[in-house]
């Protein structure tokens, strides 16, 4: 019911920018949460940052200070600011959603970002 589509990756230099967008669409109303979670080559994917209707956000250690999750007012697109990108950021990026009634989970496609001199 949910569909998310994910935009931004790109090659950048360490300690460069980039800002990843993910719009959502459908049964928007049922979204929970929204969030990022990225998986680099050879690793099990994992959280990068989470924020919720209420406002509230999460991120996990390696970016915290660095990036910065946010969305628009109709709760229907997320961003993900990435700043002083380094090598280890180097990821496919995967916007989600958290949906209720029933609870389940939509997956976008997934991004690529690559930092990288």
């Amino acid at each position: 019911q949910v569909q998310l589509v994910e935009s931004g990756g790109a090659l950048v230099q360490p300690g460069g920018s980039l800002r990843l967008s993910c719009a959502a669409s459908g049964s928007i109303f049922s979204i929970f949460s929204m969030g990022w979670d990225r998986q680099a080559p050879g690793k099990e994917r994992e959280l990068v940052a989470r924020i919720t209707n209420g406002g509230s956000t999460n991120y996990a250690d390696s970016v915290k200070g660095r990036f910065t999750i946010s969305r628009d007012n109709a709760k229907s697109t997320v961003y993900l600011q990435m700043n002083s990108l380094k090598p280890e950021d180097t990821a496919v990026y995967y916007c989600n959603a958290l949906l209720i009634s029933p609870r389940r989970t939509a997956w976008g496609q997934g991004t690529q970002v690559t930092v990288s001199s």
